[in-house]
This record gives structure tokens, sequence and C-alpha cells, in this order.
């Protein structure tokens, strides 16, 4: 086996500030900032040299991250945050929570909106759609089934 865990997975914003109160509200802890420039940076994007100041922050199991990015060079390029959920490549991140009518609520107050509704799925998950700053999309699912012998821990 070559993949041992997945590290992160990237977002690109344009306040970093709010990104990082926005996911700190669904529950990550920010593990830290840093600016990250020159030209080993851009070889590693293929975007030569570069500046890009990012923010680091975990899930509390500690077992996932996002890595949150401001481009200040060079400068971005497209913009995919408006794209509805069928769109072609990496489009969302899904969180599990405790309460999604708590969360929805704490987060409403950051200024996220539901994109659809709250639906339930059977009787295991409750699950949505929202939009966050600057219309990033995330997924929220509540599992209703306690966890037991022979079920998943994910």
């Amino acid at each position: 086996m070559t993949v041992t865990r997945m590290d992160n997975v990237g977002i690109v914003v344009e306040s970093l500030d709010a990104a990082i109160s926005f996911f700190s509200e669904v529950g990550l802890k920010l593990e830290g900032r840093a600016m990250i420039e020159g030209e080993w940076a851009g070889r590693v994007t293929g975007l030569g040299s570069q500046r890009v100041e990012i923010a680091m922050m975990a899930t509390p199991d500690g077992h996932s991250r996002l890595e949150l990015s401001r481009f200040l060079t060079p400068p971005v390029v497209a913009d995919h945050r408006n794209a509805p959920v069928n769109a072609l490549g990496y489009l969302r991140v899904m969180f599990a929570v405790d309460d999604i009518d708590e969360t929805l609520a704490r987060l409403r107050k950051q200024g996220a909106q539901l994109v659809g509704d709250v639906v339930q799925y059977e009787e295991i998950y409750r699950l949505c759609y929202i939009r966050g700053p600057e219309g990033l999309l995330i997924g929220l699912a509540e599992e209703l089934r306690p966890r037991g012998p022979g079920r998943r821990d994910s």
C-alpha cells in the first residue's frame, strides 16, 4: 500500500480571516498560519515564484485537515465558488456533526446559507449543503444511528 492517510484538502480563499472564523465555528481548530513563498514552493505547484498565506485547520479527532490558502502572487485565475453541486472537479467537503440544527444555527450567524433543505436519509443520516464565506460549499452530516459493534467508525 502506498497511501498511509489523506493529509489535507486545500481551499483557496480571498479572506483567510473570514475562512478561519467560519471553519472554527464548524468545529475545526487552527493549527498554524504561515507565509509560503519562493521558488521552492512554486516548483511544487507549478506556478513559479509564489507568495501564499496559508492556515492549517484540523478536525477535533486530529485525522483530517483543511489547508486554507490566500494567494498574493500569482493572482487567482479562476473562480469556482458558485459552481453547482454537479460541476466537474473537486467541489465540497463533508463534515460529520453531532447536531445539524445547532450547527446550522451557529453557521447562519457567520453568514452561511442553506443550499436546499435538511433531508433525512432513511434512519441513518440527516444531511445538508450550505454555502459559507465566499460561497464555499460544504456538507453537514448528522449520523442518527449510534455506533455499535461491527459498525465502521470513520
